[in-house]
Parts: structure tokens; C-alpha cells; sequence
């Protein structure tokens, strides 16, 4: 048996808490550690209420690398889980490297101060895991994640060459909530209001935010507006996907979320630099993230479903060739489960996958690695037994 640590207790990090103890042909011991401890008692309550399994808790500063990497010493964990925050990312890493830990998370790192997403930081590290004999893996979650993963299906096995991707995401549900995001507030916002970013013929293009939209039939759901964003998948996918020509991503948004983004926007709320109020420096998107529902709040009544795929064109034995790899995931169902809605659910199952996949030594190659470089065959079999199966449709092409 195995023991694995995890550093976060938000929404996804309750998922990954839970299908850890799920998995207790793999993981014997389940460490659940975050800043707030009362946060990992309550999810570890709720385990020990539904399951009947016993996950340890702990408090940790992921910023502080001394203390986590204490942590790791005295736990020897087999992985690292990584679903803190994005600014964490790098001292997270730097204790599994004094400590001798495999590495991984679900999100890419970021400067605080900036609304940056970009892997250079985290692709740094590559000789330095290498040297050291250990592995990372960035970006477990769906998207970027299982989405990188029906990419590297769809190279493998259903294409000679990929010449155009598009990765749809919606979310179909409704949490009765007037505004809510659905993950952490602070890098939903940053998220949604950078600029728009995707590659075409070996160039990065760019858009004003929300300024491009397409319709888009998703299974499940039906019919939606989707809006072009840069989502940090594209990064990779642009280097590792052989003869790619294009490649975007779209997310769905309803007309209420972004008119309340859009007045938040014009007052200055969603800014990331500190502004003065009364003599004390604030920024205003965490005070606004303050205000806000907590994302794993909005779990009890969500209704509706998840729908988040892969549309892939290009050619197979000299022919053309579109296919829609996909993925429906269902609120109550997740609430049923894990206590958590299908925005969490979708993101915590597969970081539990790649974390099987390392601590069965499925996954050991030395090194910094994105999700499309490993091999995608046991990884979509795990994640699918564990609640997210996936469709292949053949789309005309």
C-alpha cells in the first residue's frame, strides 16, 4: 500500500480526497493537508460519514518550502497532489525535490501579480527532476488534463496526423446562485478576462477578451454560445501534437455571469494590483473572492450537466477524418458521491488517475512532463472506471 499526501482542501481537493480513499487497493494511507485545517477535518468527516475510511489531516503553508517539504520528510508519501493554489506550484516542487517526492498538479503555475499562464516556469525544472530521478506531472485535472489526454488518444490511435483541435467546454448546470464561479474566484476571473490566445501556423494569435464566440451543439446539454479563451492545454499541445495547424479553446458562459463580470470589470473589482482604502492596501479581486460563494458551497441542489470534449479533424490513410472525443458529467450524481458538484468532480478524478498511474510506476520517466507526452491507454481506462468514461463520435468531416 501505498500513501499518498495531498495539499489543498477546496472543492477539487475534497474529490481528490475522497476517490484517494475510494482507491484503497493503491493508496493505504491518505494525507489531506492545507492552510486551513478545519476545512480538511470537515471533508475528512464527511469520508469517514460515506465511506467508512479514515483520511489524516494536517496544516500546512504551501508557500513555505521548509515546512512543506518537512511535511514530506515525515510522511514519505509515494506522490505529491498538488491542488492548492496556482501560485504555489513552484514551492510545492521545490520541497518534492529536497525530499525526493513525485510531483502533481492540475494547474499551471502563476505569478501572483500577473495574469500570466505560462508553463516556462514549471518547464524550468526539467533537468532538475531528471537529475534527480523523480517525476512531475503538470496539468491532471480535465482541462488542461483528460482533454490533453483525448488529444494524445486521437494521435495514437485515430489519426495520422491532427491538423485541427478545438476544446469545448461547457458547463450545463444551474446553482441558483445570482454569481458564483465554479472554482477557485480569483483564478476563474484572471482566467476569463485575459486576453483571448490560440495557435495558428506556427503563430500565436491573439483577441480582446470574450470578443469571438462560435454555437456549439454539446451532447448532453444541447445547444450553447462559446467563447474563444486561452487555456493553458494549448501551450503543450501546440509542441507535442505532430502536423497541427490550429488549435483553440471555447468555454460557455450565460448572459447573467457576464453581465455581473462585466459591471465587476467597469468599478474595478476584478483588478489584480493593490489599491489603497483607508490607509490599508487591498486587492480588490480577493476581496471580491471573499464575498463570493465558496465553490464547494454550491454542490447541495446543482442541477444540470458538465459536457467538455475534444473536436479533432485531420487524416487517416490519406483520408479526411473529424472525430468528437467527450466527456457528460452529472451534478447531483457527483453531489451523490463526493458531496461535490461536476466542476470539482471532473477536475479531482483525474489527478487521482495520473497519481495512480505514478504510484504504480505506470507513469516513471524522469522529468517535468504535460499530460500528452505520457502514454494516454491506461490513464483514460483509470479515469474512466473511476467516473469519468469518455465517448469517440465520428463527426462528418
Amino acid at each position: 500500500m501505498k500513501k499518498v499526501v495531498i495539499i489543498g482542501a477546496g472543492g477539487v481537493g475534497g474529490v481528490v480526497a475522497h476517490k484517494c480513499a475510494q482507491a484503497s487497493d493503491v493508496f493505504g494511507e491518505v494525507l489531506l493537508a492545507s492552510r486551513t485545517k478545519s476545512r480538511c477535518d470537515k471533508i475528512a468527516a464527511e469520508i469517514q460519514q460515506l465511506q467508512g475510511k479514515t483520511v489524516r489531516t494536517a496544516a500546512i503553508d504551501a508557500d513555505d518550502v521548509k515546512a512543506t517539504a518537512a511535511l514530506l520528510e515525515r510522511e514519505r508519501p509515494a506522490v505529491v497532489i498538488n491542488v492548492a493554489l496556482p501560485y504555489q506550484d513552484l514551492s510545492i516542487m521545490e520541497a518534492c525535490l529536497a525530499t525526493g517526492t513525485p510531483y502533481l498538479d492540475t494547474a499551471n503555475y502563476e505569478p501572483p501579480d500577473v495574469a500570466k499562464f505560462e508553463y516556462k516556469w514549471q518547464w524550468a525544472y526539467q533537468e532538475r527532476f531528471k537529475q534527480a530521478g523523480l517525476i512531475a506531472v503538470l496539468g491532471s485535472g480535465f482541462d488542461p488534463g483528460v482533454t490533453n489526454m483525448y488529444c494524445a488518444h486521437a494521435q495514437k490511435h485515430l489519426f495520422d496526423t491532427i491538423q485541427y483541435v478545438d476544446i469545448v467546454d461547457c458547463n450545463g448546470g444551474s446553482h441558483g446562485k445570482a454569481f458564483a464561479t465554479n472554482f477557485n474566484p480569483e483564478i476563474n476571473i484572471r482566467e476569463i478576462t485575459a486576453r483571448g490566445r490560440y495557435w495558428e501556423k506556427g503563430e500565436w494569435k491573439e483577441t480582446d477578451p470574450l470578443s469571438v464566440s462560435m454555437m456549439f451543439d454539446y451532447p448532453g446539454v444541447g445547444e450553447r454560445k462559446s467563447f474563444l479563451l486561452y487555456h493553458e492545454e494549448l501551450e503543450s499541445l501546440a509542441l507535442n501534437l505532430k502536423g497541427l495547424e490550429r488549435i483553440r479553446f471555447w468555454m460557455t458562459f450565460g448572459e447573467s455571469y457576464l453581465k455581473h463580470l462585466e459591471v465587476l470589470g467597469n468599478v474595478g473589482m476584478t483588478r489584480i494590483d493593490e489599491v489603497d482604502y483607508q490607509g490599508t492596501p487591498v486587492v480588490p479581486i480577493k476581496f471580491l473572492k471573499a464575498l463570493l460563494p465558496d465553490p464547494a458551497s454550491l454542490a447541495p441542489g446543482y442541477t444540470g450537466k458538465t459536457s467538455i470534449g475534444c473536436l479533432v479533424s485531420g487524416k487517416k490513410d490519406g483520408k479526411p477524418r473529424k472525430v468528437f472525443v467527450y466527456n457528460i458529467c452529472d451534478h447531483a450524481a457527483c453531489y451523490q458521491e463526493v458531496r461535490a458538484q461536476a466542476v470539482s468532480y471532473t477536475t479531482g478524478v483525474p489527478a487521482v488517475s495520473g497519481a495512480v498511474m505514478i504510484a504504480k510506476g505506470i507513469w516513471n520517466q524522469p522529468g517535468v512532463w504535460n499530460m500528452e507526452q505520457l502514454d494516454p491507454d491506461p490513464f483514460l481506462a483509470d479515469v474512466a472506471a473511476r467516473g469519468l468514461p469518455w465517448h469517440v463520435e465520428e463527426r462528418p468531416a
